[in-house]
């Protein structure tokens, strides 16, 4: 007589299960965008100057 033969489970189509203290931080780094930022405020208040002195000059 023949043994039954067991199945084994795989875990194909499913995800491992993870310990919550492997989870990553979300800790993004915004230095590039603050200085793009400053940049672009410095550039614009320069521009809005220059405008409202040729505006005087030109009168």
């Amino acid at each position: 007589m023949a043994k039954a033969r067991t199945r084994r489970r795989t875990t194909i189509g499913r995800r491992p299960a993870r310990a919550a203290a492997a989870a990553p931080t979300f800790d993004p780094d915004y230095t590039y965008i603050k200085r793009d930022l400053r940049r672009i405020a410095i550039l614009a208040t320069s521009y809005v100057v220059i405008l409202v002195a040729l505006s005087f000059v030109i009168k």
